[in-house]
């Protein structure tokens, strides 16, 4: 169920077909339900040929030597790499170029790549990948981030010199490590071109950087890397570093073929960044009534072997660390280290997730020590507009946090948890379908979360995104194309952006190209950016467009004057970086609130969990797509459930032990509760439309109000996530 709240009003166009502030039908959800969408997996050409990649075994070793020559000999093997063959440049990296193409001399995690080989079968392939001899030399790994003295980056934040209070709460949390867990695998397809150059199709997130960092690695000027957007079977992060995109290239130059490579499961696992683990402590400080004084925090987040985004995750955490409260008095200490263990980086809500499960999880602390609700702690101390971040902005558009929270509490509980043996459907249960339980230790709990989140990209990035959009007669009737390189990746952004132009220009007919290269950059598809900065750069080349048509309606326009065809760049406001010492600074384009309430049943002498209901109020400035919109809020709320109770990476000794499926716990459809929605919409006057981004949100706040809930209903203290069986029946 969902409810909206609308602060303006809508355009009303003449359209047939919906344009912004509709839930338009998606071009691919047909293909997509059918099975006929092409994924990045599904490419093919004639003459091609299969890469696979060959990895370490080890968390940590130095390379002694590499014997190819068994790989060779296997027939039907065409070619075998190593670093040796690396055309142009060894490293490459989103942030700082520290991570091989392949393995120079050394392994620092379990899984690099250190061999390619390319066959007529990627059967084949995999058995001489297999053939290669590897002599390693095992070292002792850094495994444990409290004892890494390799920082990547270290970020404070001092406010204010009073740490003493009436009333004091402190905890140490830990966030395990969450994996993206996208359907769809790394995959692409790399065709050498005539011009000595390569064409890749890709499933990536961000086209104009993957081109950036793999020229260099080819020796190519980046004209002859063409990369184009194949279809993406999700993202949440994982794809903003490169996998497997220059592999694939070196294979195809070397070979003058066409090479394909798709990860297994298993290897997918190995072949991206993951979200950071995270250890914090947190210590609290209030009045007797519940204002806060002081908060101190020092988070250490995990990065795992290369830099990949650990600084700008290390920048969220630490600016948003003690989430959307006014708080006088600041002691932030955020720091990023490299390990022995698997490389972490952007995953949705990167920073702001893990800080905000420590500081949510403190304010029910803070509301029991006070006497108060863990509503009536929330309001108490929320931010409001004309509210400064610890960081020392402003907020400078709507944050209705209190009233969100109100909204939140008003809203209806679900039917109360049946008395034992009564006869309730035991598939309500936790465990019922197992027959385990009749309900005599079932307990409920009910828990809320609050987030905040940076929308688009941060401390001074130069975020921008180009759209160029063409209006033209075809068979008599006004047509228009717009063509960017921002990455589809499930989103429902290529929807957006028909919706946009036929809005803007009164053009039913709408054409959204294939996302390439050859446009200038949209950037990356995250940190809820996109429908921001690329519906702003569309909307501002539909704009230039309907001034060339002289107020004439489209048809009379086009045929006066012919196609009209405008290329335009939209820039948000400007950030910087915050300070280095106080951490002060305007270092965030937007801001955008969510709030939760869960409700859960609990076995607490078995441990099992149902999450009976989510309910979330969340203000998105103005609803482009409200079908789109509540499954962007419902995804993130699932992936927030999923880190509560679930999902995680076992790491041990560097080691990954569960890379898959069956032992990778994800969220079904029969693990997400019924959902209640208020969306809110109060615009932000300085965003298209006044739109909020939504996408991230969800997952900040969902996480700590699963666990609150747990809590209540247990009365245990469950300092980690994903809180496990064994935490509640064993504690």
């Amino acid at each position: 169920m969902t409810e909206t709240a609308r602060g303006t009003a809508r355009e009303t166009r003449p359209l047939g077909t919906p344009g912004v502030g509709e839930s338009a039908r998606r071009p691919d959800a047909t293909l997509k339900v059918t099975g006929e969408f092409a994924y990045a997996s599904d490419l093919w050409l004639d003459d091609m040929v299969w890469g696979v990649t060959l990895r370490s075994p080890h968390p940590s070793a130095w390379i002694r030597s590499i014997d190819i020559g068994p790989a060779l000999a296997v027939p039907g093997v065409l070619a075998v790499l190593t670093h040796e063959d690396v055309p142009g440049e060894k490293y490459y990296g989103l942030e700082l170029k520290d991570q091989p193409v392949l393995a120079v001399d050394e392994v620092r995690y379990q899984g690099e790549p250190v061999a390619l080989v390319a066959a007529d079968h990627p059967e084949t392939a995999r058995r001489a990948a297999a053939a290669i001899v590897v002599d390693y030399e095992p070292r002792d790994a850094v495994t444990d981030p409290r004892k890494s003295r390799n920082v990547v980056r270290y970020q404070p934040v001092r406010v204010g010199d009073t740490f003493e209070a009436d009333v004091v709460v402190t905890g140490e949390y830990e966030v395990g490590m969450q994996d993206q867990a996208f359907l769809g695998p790394e995959s692409g397809l790399a065709v050498p071109a005539e011009d000595g150059g390569v064409d890749l199709f890709i499933a990536t997130q961000w086209l104009h950087v993957d081109r950036d960092q793999l020229a260099p690695c080819l020796g190519l000027p980046p004209e002859k890397v063409r990369l184009t957007l194949s279809g993406v079977g999700g993202a949440f992060g994982a794809r903003e570093d490169l996998s497997m995109q220059a592999h694939a290239c070196m294979l195809a130059l070397r070979l003058n073929r066409p090479v394909k490579i798709v990860y297994g499961r298993e290897e997918s696992f190995f072949g991206h960044v993951h979200r950071h683990p995270a250890r914090m402590r947190y210590e609290h400080g209030a009045t007797r009534d519940g204002r806060l004084v002081y908060v101190k925090a020092d988070i250490l987040l995990d990065g795992g072997a290369y830099c990949s985004s650990s600084p700008a995750v290390v920048g969220n955490a630490a600016s948003l660390g003690v989430g959307p409260y006014v708080v006088p008095n600041v002691r932030v200490d955020a720091t990023g280290v490299y390990t022995n263990n698997p490389p972490c980086g952007a995953m949705r809500g990167f920073g702001a997730v893990q800080a905000c499960y420590a500081y949510e999880s403190q304010m029910d602390r803070l509301a029991e020590a006070c006497g108060l609700s863990p509503v009536e702690i929330r309001v108490r101390n929320a931010v409001s507009q004309g509210s400064s971040l610890i960081t020392g902005q402003v907020i400078d558009s709507p944050a209705p946090l209190a009233g969100m929270l109100r909204e939140l509490e008003a809203m209806p509980l679900p039917s109360p948890l049946p008395p034992p043996r009564s006869g309730a459907d035991l598939r309500s249960l936790p465990g019922g379908l197992s027959q385990t339980t009749h309900g005599e230790s079932v307990r409920r709990g009910v828990g809320y979360g609050v987030g905040i989140k940076n929308i688009c990209f941060s401390e001074g990035f130069d975020d921008y995104s180009t759209a160029r959009v063409r209006a033209e007669l075809v068979a008599g009737e006004p047509h228009v194309t717009v063509h960017t390189a921002a990455a589809e990746v499930g989103q429902g952004l290529v929807t957006v952006q028909a919706q946009i132009a036929r809005t803007e220009l009164g053009v039913e007919h709408v054409t959204v190209a294939t996302a390439d290269t050859s446009v200038g950059s949209a950037g990356s598809s995250s940190a809820s950016r996109q429908s921001y900065v690329t519906g702003g750069a569309v909307k501002a080349a539909c704009e230039a467009v309907r001034a060339r048509f002289e107020g004439m309606p489209a048809r009379e326009a086009l045929e006066k004057f012919g196609p009209i065809e405008e290329t335009r760049e939209y820039r948000h406001r400007p950030t910087r970086p915050m300070h280095p010492e106080t951490g002060q600074g305007d270092s965030h384009t937007q801001l955008a609130l969510c709030v939760h309430r869960a409700v859960v049943d609990v076995d607490v002498e078995l441990g099992l969990v149902k999450v009976v209901e989510l309910a979330a109020v969340q203000d998105v400035g103005r609803i482009l797509n409200p079908q789109q919109l509540e499954g962007q809020i419902h995804g993130g709320s699932a992936q927030g459930l999923g880190l509560a109770l679930m999902e995680e990476i076992q790491v041990r000794d560097g080691r990954v032990l569960n890379p898959s499926f069956t032992d990778y716990l994800i969220p079904t459809v029969l693990d997400m509760p019924p959902m209640t929605l208020k969306i809110l919409e109060n615009p932000d006057p300085a965003a298209p439309y006044g739109l909020r981004g939504a996408g991230e949100p969800p997952t900040l706040s969902s996480t700590p109000a699963i666990a609150a809930a747990v809590r209540a209903a247990t009365g245990r203290e469950l300092t980690r996530v994903p809180i496990r069986p064994e935490d509640i029946a064993l504690a």
